[in-house]
């Protein structure tokens, strides 16, 4: 490791907590000792007697069960191959040549909830209990990636709810509760609080599904207050989840869900904290959702389905020109059909950079509901080119200065130094909504650049104008990230895009000479899978201060009207 590396690596650890690097080491050491004694591993962490399971109640209903579409079918499954994340493979628990996040969504077995829905129940039944089977032979307790807390969680709660429709009355119920049983018990040792987070939520709502399953009061209580104790520091004021990603929050907010369903079914009341945090959620979910009703992605994003966000029941759409979420760092904006989304918060929590990207100051754009500047997205977790462009602020429609990152994102879950934005300020009237602020996440570089950024939305056109000051001569990117299907023609310091919103000017004005060029790079339309967009990019190398504005209009036609 070189001297640069020990520095990256010594400004990421100095954000971590103490207790995270205990927790750390504490798993790391019980992790080896249960691979290397498995056997001893089930006796020394005890799961609840099996022979007092009552399963879920009949009215509990997960999240999952009510978002069929997003699961392979009975008929896909009996073909012996299972598609997730968009990659087909023959239905087995090895694929060591997978990618680590696609074996870790094989041992979640939600994906078993399409055989929970069919009609045909027999069928379902028999495929279930001879994949069951086949699982348990292979996955030995403790070991591999199917014992990996997070996927542990999942796979608990998936096996919890799916019991009583797939399971119960079988010949396999016994050995199945059984280990269920297992799974209780390695997961009390085993919540990761070394990383938090939602990784953490989700372990302590399995903790709650199994208590639920197993009549355990002790353990549903203890499940229970600590979920609402994480409640307190991962659901931030303004109704966000602290990591800022909000394809996380959607998976968090419907975590939430599932734990208040089921304490209903259950004949309790749940907690007002979780009540209110769900609610909280839910408002925010609303205010963030693109025109045309996706989640954004920013951060680590992939598309969320349409039938869990439905299920998920966002807040109402606020009737606003401007919407400050000041505790995330999003700032919504609309003058008539144009709709922006800005990134102008911190880009993680202290200790949680691992779904951070370095996007400081990128937005997201609409015009009649249709994106014109968006997200590159993110196709993959593991470690490379891919990951850490998508990563990278040059995968983002904002500054990048000396081609640093505005945050020292690195490896595939790290970050050093972060962006620290200050200065915000809005302000809307009749005529347009205006948002400002600065941030510092270049100030590893020589001469300590700042960026500052001022959007200036009308019913006609995006004004942003973007300052750097700081000492010396530096290189000056902008990047304009467009949607699948555009097109760019330049000429001097103009640009005509042609998207799938339109036809639209870009007019670049400098204190220093500017190149204009288009590039093709991969965006990302879903895990694994990338298309090919075109990136405007502006180009100077000057000795800052220098201050750069660029204006996005409708292009007029050739009888001088505006192209709708």
């Amino acid at each position: 490791m070189t001297r640069a590396d020990l520095a990256v690596l010594g400004r990421t650890v100095v954000h971590l907590r103490t207790a995270q690097l205990a927790h750390r080491a504490r798993l790391r050491t019980q992790q080896a000792c249960v691979r290397r004694f498995p056997k001893a591993g089930r006796l020394i962490m005890p799961g609840p007697d099996p022979a007092v399971a009552v399963g879920w109640p009949d009215a509990a209903c997960p999240v999952d069960a009510l978002t069929p579409g997003c699961w392979p079918n009975l008929a896909e499954l009996r073909t012996g191959k299972i598609t997730l994340l968009g990659l087909t493979r023959e239905i087995g628990w090895g694929h060591s040549d997978a990618p680590r996040l696609w074996r870790f969504h094989l041992h979640y077995w939600d994906w078993a909830w399409g055989l929970a829905t069919d009609q045909d129940r027999l069928a379902s039944r028999a495929l279930f209990a001879r994949l069951w089977r086949s699982w348990g032979d292979s996955a030995e307790f403790g070991r591999g990636n199917a014992w990996h807390p997070y996927p542990t969680a999942l796979r608990a709660w998936s096996w919890c709810g799916l019991h009583r429709t797939l399971v119960a009355g079988s010949d396999i119920e016994p050995d199945f509760v059984t280990g269920l049983a297992a799974h209780a018990g390695f997961l009390r040792r085993h919540l990761e609080y070394d990383v938090g987070g939602n990784h953490l939520i989700k372990g302590l709502k399995a903790l709650v599904g199994l208590a639920v399953f197993f009549a355990d009061e002790r353990l549903l209580r203890l499940a229970l207050r600590r979920l609402t104790s994480q409640l307190a520091l991962q659901v931030l004021p303004d109704g966000g989840h602290y990591e800022r990603a909000p394809a996380y929050h959607c998976q968090v907010l419907a975590d939430l869900v599932d734990v208040v369903d089921l304490l209903w079914a259950a004949g309790r009341t749940p907690a007002g904290e979780i009540t209110t945090a769900i609610d909280r959620m839910r408002g925010w979910l609303g205010a963030v959702l693109t025109p045309d009703g996706q989640v954004p992605l920013l951060n680590d994003g992939y598309p969320v389905d349409r039938e869990l966000i439905a299920a998920l029941r966002p807040g109402s759409i606020p009737d606003s020109p401007l919407l400050v979420l000041p505790a995330t760092g999003l700032v919504r904006a609309v003058a008539g059909c144009w709709h922006l989304l800005a990134d102008v918060g911190p880009p993680c929590p202290p200790s949680l950079p691992a779904h951070a990207h370095a996007d400081t100051f990128g937005f997201l754009l609409h015009v009649d509901k249709v994106p014109v500047l968006v997200d590159t997205g993110t196709s993959t977790y593991e470690p490379g080119a891919v990951r850490r462009h998508e990563r990278s602020t040059a995968a983002h429609s904002t500054v990048q200065v000396d081609g640093a990152n505005s945050t020292e994102v690195w490896g595939v879950f790290r970050a050093g130094r972060r962006a620290r934005v200050s200065g915000l300020a809005v302000h809307a009237d009749a005529a347009r909504v205006t948002c400002e602020a600065v941030h510092d996440g270049f100030r590893g570089l020589r001469g300590r650049p700042l960026h500052r950024r001022r959007w200036s939305l009308t019913s006609d056109e995006l004004q942003i104008d973007d300052l750097v000051t700081g000492r010396g001569r530096h290189e000056i990117v902008i990047r304009w990230q467009l949607p699948v299907g555009s097109t760019v023609r330049v000429a001097d310091r103009s640009a005509l895009v042609t998207s799938p919103a339109g036809d639209f000017s870009v007019t670049v004005t400098a204190t220093a000479p500017v190149r204009l060029a288009a590039e093709i790079r991969a965006v990302a339309v879903g895990f694994g899978s990338t298309a090919d967009a075109t990136v405007l990019i502006c180009q100077l190398d000057a000795t800052l201060a220098v201050g750069i504005t660029t204006v996005w209009s409708r292009a007029r036609s050739s009888g001088g009207e505006r192209a709708t």
